[in-house]
């Protein structure tokens, strides 16, 4: 097949965690679709999705945030099959990108966020918190990137990745990454993997909270935190809803929960 000559492999480091096979069947002319956004200075927006099927999907996405504009991306990755969300943002002066992301099921599907934010001008802050939840022989991945310019002082970004594996075939992948350029920043990230807290479940156990009640409330907890930048209350209601859908119907069908311009 002459498109696949001109696909990533995993030798390129944004892909190294990639279902090649997947990207193979998606073709390589998937990977020019970009969806182009600009925000103009003070402009707010906020995106809220759920994505994910039974076939493959990749979302690329540009965000260019001018001068004290905010933008926030809420994402959960669920389905059957591969499915990366790309993320590329370029911030203004006193700009801020928030995002929250979860990946969330088992079969031998791989879901990825991947991310890179550059921090162009001063006084920029972004904040980025990623939540995996994994069993079977699923995979949930995070690489994110973080770039500061020379001019960009007074930075403010940090990322945070927790993965939660439900079975011991499942796996989740954190690449955090910073190049920073300025010497007046405040740049962070952190990553840990496991599995569920044993004292909480009994401390809920010894309370008459069944076992499988129980453990769906600690993952409904765990997820909340990606989406806990949500100001708009009934919107992270409806989040925390389709997420605990997802939990009981792994592989649920796509739906887009939230849209404001």
């Amino acid at each position: 097949m002459p498109e696949a000559a001109t696909l990533p492999t995993r030798k390129d480091e944004a892909w190294r965690y990639a279902d090649t096979s997947a990207l193979e069947r998606l073709g390589a002319g998937a990977l020019d679709r970009w969806n182009e956004i600009t925000l103009a200075p003070g402009e707010t927006r906020a995106h809220a999705m759920i994505v994910g099927s039974g076939a493959p999907e990749l979302h690329r996405m540009r965000l260019t945030l001018g001068e004290c504009a905010r933008a926030e991306m809420f994402a959960v990755i669920a389905g059957s099959d591969y499915c990366r969300v790309e993320v590329e943002v370029r911030l203004a002066k006193g700009a801020h990108f928030e995002f929250g992301g979860a990946t969330i099921g088992g079969e031998e599907a791989v879901r990825e966020f991947v991310t890179q934010v550059v921090h162009a001008e001063p006084e920029a802050t972004s904040n980025q918190t990623v939540r995996a939840v994994h069993w079977g022989r699923g995979t949930g991945n995070f690489l994110g990137e973080i770039k500061v310019a020379r001019d960009a002082q007074k930075t403010d970004a940090a990322q945070d990745f927790k993965g939660l594996l439900l079975g011991k075939g499942a796996a989740a992948n954190a690449v955090p990454q910073l190049e920073i350029f300025a010497d007046d920043v405040k740049c962070a990230h952190g990553a840990t993997v496991g599995q569920l807290d044993e004292q909480a479940r009994f401390y809920m156990a010894a309370r008459g909270i069944p076992p499988e009640a129980a453990k769906r409330l600690l993952v409904q907890a765990f997820l909340g935190d990606a989406f806990a930048a949500l100001d708009d209350e009934g919107k992270k209601e409806t989040a925390k809803k389709n997420v605990e859908g997802l939990l009981v119907r792994p592989g649920g069908a796509r739906e887009v929960f939230a849209f404001v311009g």
